[in-house]
């Protein structure tokens, strides 16, 4: 009875140690995202204000399909954009990024939605998505998109030359998240998270 109760107590350990050391690489494989290119013409990325318009936050629209337009863009530098989406159910027509949960930053392969926060900063002359760091504060933030000068309402934004739109993707497959990609951080920049 000794006997089995030694080789069933082996049997655990040789189990408990053969998945820890198989649990991480599988952890690891299943938090890792790649990206998608996606069609630039499809989406405009939108300072949108606030509660009074005081401040503004990201908002990406994408243009799913051709049945309706999702958005209007009217006006030269800067340029204001008409959420039309609002006005209908825009459900597998259009899709809306509106906070973290929809976006983040990555540089390369590293998805930094964690150490770096998506901001809309207005300036004396224009309006500004930067990407501000919320682990080390020491870290400048990063200029990511503008809107060529100052208006009211919902603003468009132009990404910033090495800057473009991508998607997440997992196994292959397209997920409902967008990324404001670059392959390497500006030469302005002293981030290197």
């Amino acid at each position: 009875m000794v006997s089995f109760r030694i080789s069933v107590q082996a049997a655990c350990l040789t189990s408990l140690v053969s998945s820890m050391v198989t649990a991480p690489n599988l952890l690891a494989q299943s938090s890792v995202f790649g990206t998608l290119a996606v069609d630039a013409n499809q989406f405009v990325l939108v300072a949108a204000p606030i509660g009074s318009g005081v401040a503004s936050q990201l908002n990406i629209y994408e243009q799913r399909t051709s049945e309706r337009p999702c958005y209007r863009v009217v006006g030269g530098s800067p340029s204001v954009v008409d959420p039309l989406l609002t006005s209908f159910d825009f459900t597998g027509i259009c899709s809306r990024y509106i906070d973290a949960n929809g976006y983040s930053l990555r540089i390369g392969n590293k998805d930094l939605g964690t150490s770096y926060r998506l901001s809309i900063v207005k300036t004396a002359g224009d309006i500004q998505l930067v990407a501000m760091p919320t682990r080390n504060i020491s870290r400048r933030p990063t200029l990511v998109a503008t809107a060529g000068g100052i208006t009211d309402g919902f603003v468009q934004l132009n990404l910033e030359p090495g800057w473009s739109l991508m998607r997440r993707q997992y196994g292959g497959q397209g997920l409902g998240h967008l990324y404001l990609y670059r392959e390497t951080w500006p030469k302005s920049s002293d981030s290197d998270a």
